[in-house]
This record gives C-alpha cells, sequence and structure tokens, in this order.
C-alpha cells in the first residue's frame, strides 16, 4: 500500500526523467501539500483512500480555503488526480516510466526544436500532415446542397409592422386545418 508522501517522491522521479517540466512538478506538489492538510492519518497511508473519498476531502478544502477561488481549487484537485492517475500507471513500477511520453505543451513565444525535444518534432510533423490534409478534405466538402434548401420549402412572409419587423416562415405544403391553427394564432396575437 501506497502512503501519500510517496507521491512527492514520484514527482521528483518524473521530473529527474524529463517526463514533467520543472514549473509542472512544482504545481504539482503545491497541489499535494494543499490537499495534504486536509487528509486524516489513514487517508495519509493510502493513496487508494484519497482516490475514493476526494468528494469529502474537496469538500473540506473548499470549507477551510474560503479566501480562494473555486476554480483554483478545482486546478489543485485536478493536478492532485493527475499525479495519482500518473502514479499508478508509472510509479508503481519504475521501469514503466520508460515508455511514458509526455504531453507536451509549448508556451508563448517558445519554439521546440529537435534538439530540444525529438516528441515535439515528430508530434509537430504529424500536426502539419494532419493540416496538410484537413486543407485537401475542405475543398470536397459541400456545406449544402441548393435542391434541398429549407428556403425552397417554405413561403417566407416579410411584414413591416408599426413596432418593428416581422418575418413568418410557412411550409408549402399544409393542411387546411393547420393553416387555420396559424391564422387562429396570429388572430390572438392582434391588439385592437
Amino acid at each position: 500500500m501506497d502512503n501519500f508522501i510517496s507521491l512527492y517522491d514520484f514527482i521528483d522521479f518524473a521530473r529527474a526523467n524529463k517526463k514533467y517540466p520543472e514549473n509542472t512538478a512544482n504545481n504539482l506538489k503545491s497541489a499535494l501539500k494543499i490537499f495534504e492538510k486536509e487528509l486524516n492519518a489513514e487517508e495519509l497511508k493510502s493513496i487508494n483512500m484519497v482516490e475514493s473519498s476526494i468528494g469529502e476531502i474537496f469538500r473540506s478544502l473548499v470549507i477551510a480555503h474560503k479566501d480562494k477561488s473555486i476554480i483554483s481549487l478545482n486546478t489543485y484537485k485536478a493536478r492532485l488526480l493527475k499525479v495519482i492517475k500518473d502514479y499508478k500507471k508509472y510509479g508503481v513500477e519504475p521501469s514503466k516510466i520508460q515508455s511514458w511520453v509526455p504531453r507536451l505543451r509549448q508556451g508563448s513565444g517558445q519554439e521546440k526544436t529537435e534538439e530540444s525535444s525529438p516528441h515535439a518534432y515528430r508530434q509537430a510533423g504529424a500536426v502539419r500532415q494532419t493540416q496538410q490534409k484537413d486543407k485537401v478534405d475542405k475543398k470536397k466538402i459541400i456545406l449544402s446542397n441548393p435542391i434541398n434548401s429549407p428556403v425552397d420549402n417554405c413561403h417566407k412572409i416579410d411584414l413591416s409592422l408599426d413596432f418593428g419587423k416581422a418575418q413568418i416562415l410557412v411550409p408549402k405544403v399544409i393542411s387546411a386545418k393547420e393553416a387555420k391553427i396559424i391564422k387562429d394564432i396570429l388572430d390572438s396575437l392582434a391588439s385592437e
């Protein structure tokens, strides 16, 4: 059974293996620290217990941190759950960390190169191929078929009234009963 403190070691291990950037690791540790204060002794001994009772723990966190926004607290909760998920996948058996391909995000003003990140370089190539394919596909797309246009299947009546404009759309094929219903509705709207 893994205890909550082992999550800190996992974050350091993942950062050392370049799976978490420095700032991400620090943000994840901040989330752990905030939640750690709300955990009881039993929850500190079991990550599974923390995960299963996250709703109750989160409620107590919200009560304890009334000065923080709920958006901020939800972010901390998401970070905690991310660490737990990553820990279960890669931390329990450290040899699995080799197969972990971290999701790379490009910050504003930063440009990833092949030297700085081979994964980012391969992903950028895949994105370019996808964008080229999208451009070809967009040329083949027909947004509407003029034969089946809804305008062809109805009468459009524009009215200019004392209080503004009105537009009435009536289907081309309409029964006498339906026409009477529409007439009765319009009659009920008339003011004298």
